[in-house]
């Protein structure tokens, strides 16, 4: 099989594996996700997901939050790291939010890039489960890890990883698909151990990868 093939190959398989596959980090409204995925830089959606509740708690809607006071909201992430330029992001984003979209996340990549503390990872993360667009969120190591061993990428890069997957994934199925490698690198593809063995890609022939 080519790369397009494997691609194809495992984007149906692992939609049979997983069919409910989504976003492991928990919001009810965008901004929300913006907001967690911010905090989601160098910290698991687990450790996230037990500190956006006290965040919104205290900061219940958007204009409150892009009003916030940086150290009071530093205080209340701590536990995600990096507290000083997430505070700051965060507050920064809900303010552009608020004042320039009138509440309303943009639907364009560059757009969306304009904003504090917003990346590439971030931006196909809010297009794709907020708008439904082909997004490739590849800056999570169990996507570029996985991806690297079906032989879609040579590199370990996020930026050209996701070149690499928007090149061969079926644009509808993308988005989904890094979901679901994420579910997958944690309960089977594993950095150091990967259950082979029991491995659903393999046993179809999708996965060729020797540990």
């Amino acid at each position: 099989m080519d790369k397009k093939e494997i691609a194809a190959a495992a984007v149906r398989k692992l939609c049979e594996v997983y069919p409910d596959a989504a976003c492991s980090l928990t919001y009810d409204e965008p901004y929300r996700l913006m907001v967690a995925a911010r905090l989601s830089a160098q910290c698991t959606d687990e450790r996230v997901n037990r500190t956006t509740p006290a965040l919104f708690k205290k900061y219940p809607d958007l204009s409150s939050l892009a009003d916030a006071d940086e150290n009071d909201v530093a205080q209340i992430i701590r536990p995600c790291g990096l507290v000083n330029s997430k505070a700051k992001s965060i507050v920064g984003m809900c303010r552009r939010l608020r004042d320039v979209y009138g509440g309303i996340i943009p639907d364009d990549m560059e757009e969306l890039l304009t904003f504090p503390g917003i990346g590439r990872k971030t931006a196909n993360l809010l297009l794709g489960d907020i708008y439904h667009k082909p997004g490739v969120v590849v800056a999570d190591t169990h996507c570029i890890r996985i991806s690297g061993r079906l032989g879609l990428t040579q590199s370990k890069d996020p930026a050209v990883v996701e070149k690499d997957l928007r090149e061969i994934l079926p644009p509808e199925g993308s988005s989904d698909f890094c979901h679901r490698l994420v579910i997958f690198g944690r309960d089977c593809c594993t950095a150091r151990s990967p259950a082979c063995e029991r491995c659903s890609l393999r046993a179809e022939g999708i996965c060729t990868y020797q540990n």
